[in-house]
C-alpha cells in the first residue's frame, strides 16, 4: 500500500478547494434552490468515494494506477512544499489504517471501475469525476474526514459485493 504524504495530502485538498469555489453558486442562488446544487456536487462525491476505494489496496492494473496517480501527487505536492514555501519533502502524512477489500468487494470496485470510465465519456459532468477520483486517491489514506470515510467505504463495498455475489 502506499501512503500519502504531507504533499500528496496537499494537492488533494487543493482539488477539493478548487472544485468547490468552482461550484459554488453564490449565497443568494443556494438558498433558492439548495437541491439543484447540491445535486450538482453528486459525481465528484461519487468519484471521489471511488478513489478512496481504489487506494485501499486494490491490485492489478486499478491498483497501479491508483498508486501512481498517488505517487504523482506526493511528488509534485512536495516540490511544490519545497519550492513554493522552503518546507520538507517525504513526510509521511498520518495515515489510517485501512480496510482491505474482499474479492467480492474487488470485484464491485471493477464494477464501479466500467461504470466511471462510461461516465467520463459520456457525462457532461466527466471533468468533475476525474478531479473526484484524484481527490479520492489522494485523501484515501490520510487521517482525516477522508481517511475515517474510507473505512465505512470499504465495509459498504465489502457488503454488496458479499450481497452480490452470494457469498456469506
Amino acid at each position: 500500500m502506499t501512503f500519502v504524504t504531507i504533499g500528496g495530502c496537499t494537492v488533494g485538498i487543493c482539488i477539493l478547494i478548487y472544485h468547490l469555489v468552482e461550484w459554488w453558486p453564490g449565497h443568494k442562488s443556494l438558498r433558492g434552490n439548495p437541491l439543484h446544487y447540491a445535486a450538482d456536487l453528486g459525481p465528484f462525491l461519487i468519484a471521489w468515494a471511488y478513489g478512496c476505494l481504489t487506494i485501499l489496496g486494490v491490485g492489478g492494473l486499478i491498483g497501479w494506477a491508483a498508486r501512481t496517480a498517488l505517487w504523482i501527487s506526493n511528488w509534485l505536492g512536495d516540490v511544490a512544499l519545497v519550492w513554493g514555501i522552503g518546507g520538507q519533502a517525504g513526510t509521511r502524512a498520518s495515515g489510517t489504517g485501512y480496510l482491505p477489500l474482499t474479492q467480492p468487494g474487488g470485484a464491485i470496485v471493477l464494477i464501479l471501475t466500467a461504470a466511471l470510465v462510461a461516465a467520463v465519456k459520456k457525462s457532461r459532468y466527466g471533468a468533475d469525476i476525474k478531479r473526484g477520483a484524484w481527490c479520492g486517491v489522494c485523501l484515501g489514506t490520510s487521517a482525516g474526514i477522508a481517511g475515517f470515510a474510507a473505512a465505512p467505504l470499504a465495509l459498504a463495498v465489502n457488503w454488496l459485493g458479499d450481497r452480490v455475489f452470494g457469498v456469506l
